[in-house]
């Protein structure tokens, strides 16, 4: 039997910040159908037949349990050019939507404008992982935007043109 090894949660950010993964929107309303919502980039597609989604949202956050008694919400995967929204969505001072050309989805979930696309879904299952719960979304419509490159976010940073030396980074999986 193998036994438990503790990984620093430092050394686990640094390490799984070498995969590059797309940024999304995750919207919603609360009980009263005011907008919410945050930014995650912990989001992919599970199956297709039936055709689910998961995001990954962490316990400290103030939107999800606010938007999950509603039992439906948005994932908007954003464009490269789209930091503005980051800004607005990744932090707890971030202004949301005020000022910003948003519209209610047919399902009553906020669209954020000029995405790359739309994922709606309901709350299919929840599931505990850690210091985040996995949530499963049954993908009820799909709306694909005009296109264009997806924003990234790598190595703790949003896009993958930012310098970094490689050689400071002490893996430890014999790369040379």
């Amino acid at each position: 039997m193998a036994t438990a090894t503790t990984i620093d949660p430092m050394l686990m950010r640094t390490c799984m910040g070498q995969f590059a993964s797309g940024v999304t929107v995750v919207t919603g309303v609360d009980e009263s159908g005011a907008p919410l919502g945050f930014a995650c980039q912990s989001f992919a597609s599970l199956s297709l037949d039936p055709a689910l989604i998961l995001i990954c949202v962490d316990h400290r956050g103030r939107s999800w349990p606010q938007i999950a008694p509603t039992g439906r919400f948005t994932v908007n995967v954003l464009a490269e050019q789209q930091e503005d929204l980051v800004n607005r969505f990744g932090s707890s001072r971030g202004l949301r939507f005020e000022g910003l050309d948003w519209h209610y989805s047919h399902q009553g979930t906020p669209s954020l404008p000029d995405v790359l696309l739309r994922v709606h879904c309901e709350v299919h299952e929840v599931l505990p992982g850690g210091d985040h719960d996995i949530i499963v979304g049954r993908v009820t419509d799909l709306e694909l935007g005009a296109g264009g490159d997806p924003m990234l976010f790598f190595r703790g940073k949003v896009g993958i043109r930012h310098e970094i030396a490689v050689d400071t980074l002490t893996l430890g999986w014999g790369w040379e």
